[in-house]
């Protein structure tokens, strides 16, 4: 895999709707395979969590997080991204670790096929049908460029906080030693149950939904 770089670093204090606040340091990069701008933030005391790492301790807890404006930016209740994000933040900023910021909107679709695949939701199709439908494949997101980024910061073992299976094996498939996977909490409102269900059923997430009585 071609070797990717930090290329800057710089201090954001982190604020968020609800008030939590934390530092991250924000990290861009040379030399990423998809030539996207990607970010990693490093939380908590991610450097002490490094130093841990290398010397056979416990790895840093690490999210890939895909970008979404609906969600991320402006709280839509149709995905759970925006909960997930605001959960992760915290999580790792108390254990030590990074959150990679992947500008892979709609599952690598781009914003405006994302906005038509809701459409076609509204349709009746789910989540990954719609993609399909659109001419994509139900997930084009690759996180080659995530594993440059953890190598670049030095995380080459980590523990995955994410539901998503792909995410891991892809991870390990580019030399990353995913020693745990860890899921995320269940963000469920009425509006995003059917796409929470249809992850955990047809790309078995592992998202545990009530069960209905």
């Amino acid at each position: 895999m071609m070797k990717a770089t930090v290329r800057q670093q710089v201090t954001v204090p982190l604020r968020f709707t609800d008030g939590y606040t934390t530092p991250a340091r924000v990290m861009t990069f040379d030399g990423l395979v998809d030539g996207k701008e990607h970010i990693a933030l490093g939380l908590g005391d991610w450097q002490r969590a490094l130093t841990k790492s290398a010397a056979g301790g416990r790895a840093p807890l690490v999210r890939p997080h895909s970008e979404c404006m609906t969600g991320d930016v402006f709280g839509s209740l149709r995905c759970d991204c925006g909960p997930q994000l605001r959960e992760a933040v915290e999580r790792i900023a108390e254990q030590g670790g990074f959150l990679l910021y992947l500008r892979q909107e709609g599952r690598g679709i781009g914003l405006y096929a994302k906005l038509d695949a809701y459409a076609l939701q509204d349709s009746g199709l789910d989540t990954y049908e719609a993609n399909v439908a659109l001419g994509h494949g139900e997930d084009e997101r690759d996180y080659s460029a995530a594993a440059q980024m953890l190598f670049a910061v030095g995380a080459d073992r980590v523990r995955l906080l994410s539901n998503n299976p792909d995410k891991a094996l892809q991870l390990e498939k580019c030399g990353i030693d995913v020693t745990q996977q860890i899921p995320t909490g269940v963000h469920m409102s009425a509006a995003n149950v059917r796409y929470l269900a249809t992850k955990a059923t047809h790309t078995s997430h592992t998202i545990e939904l009530p069960l209905a009585e």
